[in-house]
């Protein structure tokens, strides 16, 4: 793993910069416009063919949209206490419909880290790691729309992924061009669009689960299933902690870098102002009521985290999320199931 466990603040932004410098180097090689190549040959191929030039344009903006962000977008590492947090938003979430507003994002660009990845399961059963996820505000020259890019990427030694022992297997044979991989592995590319209602995701296929062998996902860590939500897994992440690093639920605190590490960060030309996201509140949260309640429970029950939507002074919709509680009077009994008594008044 690249991050140490039960790391420090320092220890956080020491290796965050460690691994966007690796990250620089990395999108500066050749290797990086190949893979970029076959990324996305992989991802058009039941699509009509661009002219080699419109190729060329295109994958000139994607290298772009994904190689600046490891230099000059916003950095966050997420404490493992709120990974699960935002995970757990992330599978709840249907943007569907929605027109998010372009200040939905702290930055124009930033890099999310994962110490504790987040796992994802695609349309093939395959699972894949997500240590990091980067994203960009662009423009679309030729429509004028301007939209969010957004970027999944695998960590690329991590012993727990299926995706990278088959990366692994793959490149057996070429340890020349295995050590030319960055720390992370582009995996996951998606936009959100701005200022427009995000659109549906596609019927998804038909697949015959005897035909595929659906792995499973390491134990004990959290897995979206993007064959039954509604959202794909990396957008889904990234607004959920767009979101949730703006609520009391979160605490974001700037982590002190040693000079050592700051000189790195400036012969890179790395922005360095690491801030690590962790849980505010360690007590169980109620969902906040209006008024005096007109019934009082007999007993305590667990409240499933879920999105609450608001509406700002202005009149615009927001959301928030309601973490996971529990509901009731003190030392009433724990009810284990969906059913829940009242006492009406």
């Amino acid at each position: 793993m690249n991050f140490l466990p039960n790391d420090t603040l320092a220890g956080y932004a020491r290796t965050a910069v460690d691994l966007r410098t690796r990250m620089v180097d990395y999108h500066r090689s050749p290797l990086a416009a190949q893979y970029l190549q076959a990324f996305f040959d992989s991802r058009l191929a039941n699509h009509p063919s661009p002219s080699p030039a419109g190729m060329a344009k295109v994958l000139d903006a994607v290298r772009a949209i994904t190689a600046n962000p490891w230099r000059l977008g916003e950095p966050y590492v997420i404490a493992p206490a709120m990974t699960a947090i935002i995970a757990a938003a992330a599978a709840a979430l249907d943007l569907t419909g929605e027109v998010l507003p372009a200040d939905i994002a702290p930055d124009d660009g930033g890099v999310l880290f994962f110490p504790e990845p987040i796992y994802h399961r695609n349309l093939r059963g395959e699972v894949s790691s997500i240590g990091a996820i980067t994203w960009a505000r662009t423009t679309n020259t030729g429509s004028g729309r301007s939209f969010w890019a957004i970027a999944g990427w695998a960590d690329h030694h991590d012993a727990h992924d299926p995706a990278a022992v088959r990366r692994r297997q793959q490149l057996t044979d070429r340890p020349d061009l295995a050590r030319q991989f960055g720390p992370y592995v582009l995996t996951d590319f998606t936009e959100i669009p701005i200022g427009q209602p995000v659109d549906p995701r596609p019927d998804l296929p038909v697949l015959d689960g005897d035909d595929h062998d659906w792995e499973p996902a390491p134990d004990g860590r959290f897995c979206i299933d993007e064959t039954t939500t509604p959202m794909w897994a990396c957008a889904a992440i990234a607004y959920a902690f767009w979101r949730i690093q703006a609520q009391p639920l979160a605490t974001v605190a700037a982590a002190p870098l040693d000079r050592a590490a700051r000189r790195r960060a400036v012969r890179a030309s790395i922005r360095h102002d690491t801030r690590v996201v962790m849980l505010r509140r360690t007590s169980p949260l109620a969902e906040p009521t209006d008024g005096e309640p007109k019934w009082h429970y007999r007993v305590r029950f667990v409240v499933r985290g879920h999105w609450r939507r608001l509406i700002d002074r202005d009149g615009h919709p927001y959301r928030i999320w309601i973490n996971a509680h529990i509901k009731g009077p003190d030392g009433a009994p724990l009810l284990h199931g969906e059913k829940v008594a009242v006492l009406a008044r």
